[in-house]
């Protein structure tokens, strides 16, 4: 079948929307099975768990599996579905005291499954708090991401954070106020009623027509606060009257990061604790076959564990244990045939898993659609393999101590991984605990628990805490990647500029934003899981990123076929009134358009929705021959209220910094089952001597619910520079990244 054969799809969009997945299908490491399978001896056993009778808490190795809400954290199940398709409200406790506590000195802690990978989720969920509480924020401290400590979450990613856990800590702080309220009225005897005019301020309950007050931490001694349920049923504070959210404050912790104090998760230790190093194979898909460690065993203070397939060594220090893992002389299988990055496309092509895949969004009649147009269009465009390249790589402290085992560790999916220590050590849940200090970057790559399952093995084996960080070439190559991918396009236009016909498939990378924003009455949208050659995964903003390459690559095409701007063109086939105004905004502020000065000169344009957000990015570019030159990246963006502009205006710069690499340059390249860009001198990354001047445009909208921001803001970065080197050149580039030739 070619490329563009006719495919079977449901013929409703009820149908189509019964075939949607409720996890987008690039989150492919969800679904892997165990990352370790140890063994247990009779010794380990009873060493490990005593001599009692243990009942294993072992799980499943299904994505819902590690997603359902784990036995005695439900109180009540909730089912609503996000704009993304996850299980927004799963079920959680509903005791205002699992996720906020007053003590008696004032001050507040507040408890979320949520981790802080450099999002400023610490700082904004604080201040959402904060601002219902009415207690300066200087009081407010988070515990996030402790398994032992805070409820249940799925974890941190999708940004889901902001409108699902801000919402829920927003509603607990209200009802915590308003039961303040009432035990104060109760202290001072007066009747409902007469209460009214009580006022909550600054951490403490004033009546104002007797100027007597009661602090809260005299109030919260009271049982009443913590075993209380709180309510959905409104009494939030209005956007508009905010006065602690709304603002932008220091950051969280600030301060011990610039200087160094703060300790990310590669900076754990334990008195006596070891280093780890893991001997990995020398290429996906071997088998340890042999292992001789007489020579590493002789060097002092080295323990070697072997365990199955998994094969690693302590020392002393990281030096001693790098020079013990040098000595383990160890033999693989060969590694099975597998395609190379220069035959990857073909390959996915080849290797689709569905090739009628249900349609993910279905209108019209295609047929109809292109005989009504008068410019019809057909594309290809292909997305390499990326790394994530986190400043931190995985890391993990893991100590066993009293038949359970606790490990520090830098993960977006604590309780995930929490059940992964479960499962591959045989243990009732309760016996592992997952910790995550904030975290030095993850964007999406740090959801499975390799590194605490590691660290946790050496620290068995080895019979001491063992501090586990995987180097940068281990980093980028046995980490996950963002799903590489192959877009087919067909569509058309009528002369005055409207859309007729949109067909989109997406092979492989995914069906994040796959959904056109434009009106059009003829669609057919499709994604095609296919065999992958690499391990592959979440990223910031998944698929959306090659999806608005493909869709506005092509919408800017179309424009320039019925003789419109490019921005016009999208106007005349969009009704999202937001969006619109997103698109104005950004326009207005980069002054669209543009006026050419020199040559080689260029001006691009690239947007769209995800996740409740909305983007739209503009890009200036200079050619000097081949090589692209960014001069300038205007952004705005709107996500409803706005709850820390300054946060707000850094995760738009870092997006479209982290935008620029991926449509640029960032390729992985990797044959015979090896990552040959296992390093950043063979993967560059954009860096600060190279980086175009960027304006963050923020359309604040204090009548909406806050979205989240984390991802989408970067996915209108490379379609706008493919749009600007077509106005510099002539030339459309449809291969992502654009600096290296096409590789459809």
């Amino acid at each position: 079948m070619s490329q563009w054969g006719d495919l079977r799809h449901p013929r409703d969009e009820a149908a189509a929307a019964a075939a949607r997945p409720e996890i987008e299908p690039e989150r492919y490491e969800m679904t892997e099975g165990a990352a370790y399978h140890f063994g247990v001896g009779r010794r380990d056993f009873f060493r490990v768990t005593g001599a009692g009778i243990v009942v294993f808490g072992v799980l499943s190795q299904t994505a819902a599996a590690q997603e359902a809400p784990a036995p005695g954290d439900v109180q009540r199940r909730g089912a609503a579905q996000g704009e993304s398709g996850f299980a927004a409200e799963e079920a959680l406790p509903e005791n205002i005291g699992a996720w906020l506590h007053i003590a008696p000195s004032g001050a507040v802690t507040v408890f979320t499954g949520k981790v802080e990978v450099g999002q400023g989720v610490r700082t904004s969920l604080a201040q959402e708090v904060a601002q219902e509480l009415a207690v300066p924020l200087a009081r407010v401290s988070m515990v996030m991401g402790d398994t032992a400590r805070t409820p249940f979450d799925m974890g941190t990613f999708g940004s889901r954070t902001t409108p699902t856990m801000g919402q829920r800590l927003r509603h607990v702080a209200a009802a915590a106020r308003q039961l303040l309220l009432q035990l104060a009225a109760q202290h001072w005897g007066l009747p409902a009623a007469a209460a009214r005019h009580l006022r909550a301020e600054a951490g403490a309950v004033v009546d104002p027509q007797t100027g007597q007050g009661l602090s809260y931490g005299a109030l919260a001694r009271n049982r009443e606060l913590a075993a209380a349920t709180y309510f959905r049923q409104g009494g939030l504070t209005p956007a508009v009257d905010w006065t602690i959210a709304g603002r932008s404050v220091p950051k969280v912790n600030g301060r011990a990061v610039v200087t160094g104090e703060f300790r990310y998760p590669s900076d754990q230790t334990l008195p006596g604790a070891q280093y780890g190093k893991v001997i990995r194979p020398p290429a996906f898909g071997c088998r340890l076959e042999h292992v001789d460690a007489g020579a590493a065993r002789q060097l002092p203070g080295v323990t070697v564990v072997r365990d199955g397939d998994f094969l690693g060594v302590t020392a002393p220090t990281l030096a001693a244990a790098e020079r013990a893992a040098r000595a383990v002389k160890a033999s693989w299988t060969p590694a099975p045939a597998q395609p190379s990055n220069a035959d990857l496309f073909a390959y996915l092509r080849a290797h689709a898993q569905t090739p009628e895949a249900p349609a993910l969004q279905l209108r019209g009649s295609m047929a109809a659609g292109l005989r009504a147009a008068a410019h019809r269009q057909r594309a290809t465009y292909t997305i390499a393999y990326i790394q994530h390249a986190p400043m931190e790589t995985r890391a993990a402290l893991a100590e066993w101590r009293d038949g359970g085992v606790t490990v520090w560790t830098g993960t977006q999916r604590p309780f995930a991984t929490r059940d992964a220590l479960a499962e591959a050590f045989h243990l009732p849940r309760d016996k592992a605990r997952v910790l995550v200090p904030d975290t030095g970057d993850a964007f999406g790559g740090k959801h499975t628990p390799e590194a605490a399952l590691e660290a946790a093995r050496l620290a068995r084996g080895a019979g001491k805490p063992v501090r586990l960080q995987w180097s940068r070439e281990e980093e980028f190559t046995w980490a996950y990647f963002r799903p590489a991918g192959v877009i087919d396009i067909r569509c058309g236009a009528a002369a005055d500029g409207r859309l007729t016909a949109w067909e989109f498939h997406n092979y492989n990378s995914g069906g994040a934003a796959i959904g056109t924003p434009y009106e059009v009455e003829n669609q057919l949208i499709a994604f095609h899981p296919c065999e992958h050659p690499l391990r592959q995964g979440s990223y910031r903003a998944l698929a959306a990123t090659a999806n608005h390459f493909a869709r506005e690559s092509q919408m800017d095409e179309l424009a320039h076929a019925v003789g419109m701007d490019p921005i016009e063109f999208r106007l005349k086939n969009l009704r999202d009134e937001r969006l619109r105004a997103v698109y104005q905004a950004a326009a207005r502020a980069f002054g669209w358009p543009g006026k050419k000065t020199r040559p080689g000169q260029g001006f691009g344009f690239g947007g769209g929705t995800e996740k409740g957000g909305r983007v739209a990015t503009c890009a200036e570019i200079v050619m000097h021959g081949g090589q692209v030159e960014v001069r300038r990246l205007v952004t705005a963006w709107e996500s409803g209220a706005i709850i820390d502009p300054d946060n707000l205006r850094n995760q738009i710069t870092g997006a479209a910094i982290m935008g620029l690499g991926g449509a640029l340059f960032e390729e992985v390249e990797f044959a015979a089952g090896k990552v040959h860009t296992d390093r950043f001198s063979r993967y560059p990354v954009p860096r600060f001597s190279g980086l175009p001047a960027i304006e963050a445009v923020l359309v604040n909208r204090p009548d909406l619910p806050p979205a989240g921001a984390g991802e989408i803001p970067l996915v209108g970065v490379a379609p706008a520079l493919a749009n600007a080197i077509f106005d510099a050149t002539g030339e459309r580039r449809r291969h992502m990244p654009l600096a290296r030739s096409s590789r459809v």
